[in-house]
């Protein structure tokens, strides 16, 4: 029997964007593909792969998640622990952006489904915004999957949210403030390569 996922509402989602938005932003991250490593390390997140856990760390690690996961440790900081073992590229940014997403949005462990389905959002927003997807020019997943360098799973879902985006921004011909701070953003590193 599957679980039954939470479903998000609209205002939760807008919030989560307008999070992403705001992380962007705060830490200027000027790339696409948007690295969740560079946002880790600006935010001072220590990143432990496990390739770098002691044999029984790594044991437990494992256990705990396949991916990755967060710890606050006693020293007050944040260190997401991620599986760099046999992970692709894609797949270790989309767990560091996960887990970036349950610091950003303060998770507590208190309803682990519910924020699983909120940290899954904020990477999948996170790693391709799609108001840069749109200033990129992105017109297939699979150029989407080449120029944000995600996986093609992920690429047809960051596809398929954008061109629903993009048929919602054709139809109102207004970006939301979060949309329009990150296309002003966008634009203005952008012109300074």
């Amino acid at each position: 029997m599957s679980k039954e996922r939470w479903k998000l509402t609209d205002e939760e989602y807008e919030f989560i964007k307008g999070e992403v938005a705001h992380v962007l932003l705060r830490y200027q991250i000027r790339c696409v593909p948007v690295n969740g490593f560079e946002i880790a390390r600006e935010m001072g997140i220590l990143l432990i792969p496990y390739s770098s856990l002691s044999q029984k760390a790594l044991a437990k690690a494992e256990e705990a998640s396949e991916d990755g996961f967060v710890v606050e440790e006693n020293d007050g900081r944040e260190y997401i622990y991620y599986n760099d073992i046999g992970k692709s590229k894609e797949r270790q940014n989309w767990t560091v952006l996960h887990e970036i997403g349950h610091i950003v949005l303060d998770h507590s462990g208190i309803n682990p489904e519910r924020e699983e389905d909120e940290a899954n959002f904020f990477a999948k927003f996170a790693i391709a915004p799609p108001v840069y997807v749109y200033r990129v020019g992105v017109e297939s997943s699979e150029e989407l999957h080449r120029v944000f360098d995600v996986s093609n799973e992920e690429a047809i879902y960051a596809y398929e949210y954008y061109l629903t985006w993009k048929e919602g921004y054709y139809l109102v011909k207004r970006l939301k403030s979060y949309e329009l701070a990150l296309w002003n953003w966008y634009t203005s590193w952008k012109a300074k390569l």
